[in-house]
């Protein structure tokens, strides 16, 4: 007698996959909503990311659990958010002087654009391993040694970012879903340097 075949596994997996990206995509628009209040957006994508984590890890939580999160990362995260602006100010200035054709503009054009650059990718990082409790200027300073340690997962970052701009430019409502889809690349450059 012949067995049949049964694929319960695979259906599954591909269930639990799916799941996970649609989660993301939620995700995505959680973190938008959330940053709205445009200095808000690095404690959205803390409570993103920690979102995304308690999901992987078979957690549970949902909206409720976000929201209690992006208040508890609020807490130090405006001033991040704060600095974040100012970051994008002071590249738009050396934009300007590239520009202006001052002496030594491209070169302090380029390092200026390099530098907000990191600070994007050291924050995405310091977003991704946030926890309630932590504080704001600790993870920085760490996840800025692991943006420099770490350039692989830096530039996958970094091509997130890309890619949310580009969809953004495209078609605006993508943009969107993409951010969870960034916050969870975050999520995964962290386990993938912590399991190094």
């Amino acid at each position: 007698m012949a067995q049949a075949r049964v694929k319960p596994r695979r259906e599954s997996v591909f269930i639990e996959r799916f799941g996970v990206f649609a989660e993301c995509l939620l995700t995505g628009v959680w973190i938008a909503v959330a940053s709205l209040g445009v200095v808000t957006a690095p404690a959205a994508f803390a409570a993103g990311a920690r979102h995304l984590r308690r999901r992987t890890a078979h957690e549970g939580g949902g909206l409720r659990e976000f929201v209690v999160d992006f208040r508890a990362a609020l807490r130090g995260g405006w001033a991040v958010g704060v600095a974040g602006w100012a970051a994008v100010v002071l590249a738009r200035v050396d934009v300007q002087a590239v520009r202006a054709g001052l002496p030594g503009g491209p070169l302090v054009g380029a390092v200026g654009l390099f530098a907000l650059l990191g600070l994007a990718v050291a924050g995405l990082r310091a977003a991704a391993v946030w926890t309630p409790g932590s504080r704001w200027r600790a993870l920085l300073a760490d996840a800025g040694r692991r943006t420099v340690r770490d350039p692989a997962g830096s530039f996958l970052l970094v091509g997130g970012a890309v890619l949310t701009c580009c969809s953004a430019l495209l078609i605006a409502p993508l943009a969107v879903p993409v951010l969870g889809a960034v916050a969870a690349a975050a999520v995964a450059v962290e386990e993938r340097y912590r399991h190094r």
